[in-house]
């Protein structure tokens, strides 16, 4: 990339059909509807993508798909997470030999119990920057039992300068922007806020460049995104509180299988299926989430009629 990655990237969802199996034309889909909204960049087997839950083979499939269906057009991050340090190296040499333009890698952890110490962690992204040219996001998720203190991430992208971005989806995640963004300065290009862009305007606020929500509202994030850096706090406040409601319904009540559940009732996939043993959100939790998105004008529930 020529320039800093900034903006709204959403997270790309793994379609399965009924079957469980992997709908990659479904996939794809979802990609051309995230392009048509506007959207800076797509990132690849996340978390929210139900990335635990595919074999390699099926990693391979999906990332070779969708960016042979973005064509360039965007930049693609592809997380490349594994506990071994070798593992997550070769995951990512593969994704940039797709073509993809950065890799988002967790801390190594296994468990709730086998972490790592801040030492190790830093050697570990050297391990993965040494097989790679292209940046590294870290990515410091509640999911993750080794802990990433501002102290460590200071460290890691003095010791490692491939690591330019990283995605703060933890408590306090504002307070932990601000602080890296103090320290760091131009050092971390990339400060990302995460959790569906649950606390965006207060991580805007302290220094956050962009956000990784899922593929339920981005493009709705980008029009507020584009208010703030415009300098139109307000209007950006005032359409992010409006969103509110939505978004904390996802990320409180849904989780991952709220975009799905959009998007297969905007008619862009077949089946809002999860691989088990993710079970379907209840009939009741369903209606809520859809009773609020009815009430607003979003483009996932208009972009395929």
């Amino acid at each position: 990339m020529d320039t800093a990655l900034t903006g709204v990237v959403p997270v790309v969802p793994t379609i399965f059909h009924d079957d469980e199996s992997v709908d990659l034309d479904g996939t794809a889909r979802v990609v051309d509807y995230l392009i048509d909204a506007g959207v800076d960049g797509l990132c690849l087997l996340a978390n929210y993508s139900e990335q635990f839950s595919l074999t390699d083979a099926e990693r391979d499939a999906i990332a070779r798909t969708l960016l042979e269906r973005v064509a360039g057009r965007l930049p693609v991050i592809v997380t490349t997470s594994h506990f071994s340090a070798q593992v997550a190296a070769a995951r990512s040499r593969a994704a940039q030999d797709m073509g993809a333009a950065m890799v988002m890698i967790m801390p190594p952890f296994f468990g709730a119990t086998l972490t790592v110490a801040g030492p190790a962690v830093i050697e570990y992204f050297k391990q993965v920057a040494d097989a790679i040219h292209i940046p590294v996001m870290v990515q410091d998720a509640p999911l993750s039992s080794t802990p990433l203190p501002v102290s460590l991430l200071i460290d890691l992208v003095g010791q490692v300068p491939q690591v330019q971005y990283a995605k703060i989806e933890v408590p306090q995640a504002a307070d932990k922007v601000h602080a890296l963004v103090s320290a760091l300065h131009s050092t971390l290009p990339g400060p990302f806020d995460g959790e569906e862009s649950v606390t965006l305007i207060p991580d805007l606020d302290a220094g956050a460049t962009g956000t990784m929500p899922s593929s339920m509202v981005p493009g709705e994030l980008g029009q507020i995104v584009r208010r703030y850096v415009a300098g139109d706090r307000a209007g950006a406040v005032s359409a992010w509180e409006d969103l509110l409601p939505l978004i904390h319904f996802e990320n409180r009540q849904c989780g991952l299988r709220a975009q799905k559940i959009m998007l297969a009732e905007g008619g862009i996939i077949a089946s809002d299926r999860t691989r088990a043993p993710f079970a379907p959100v209840s009939p009741r939790t369903r209606r809520g989430l859809i009773e609020l998105a009815a009430a607003r004008d979003l483009l996932i529930m208009r972009w395929a009629r």
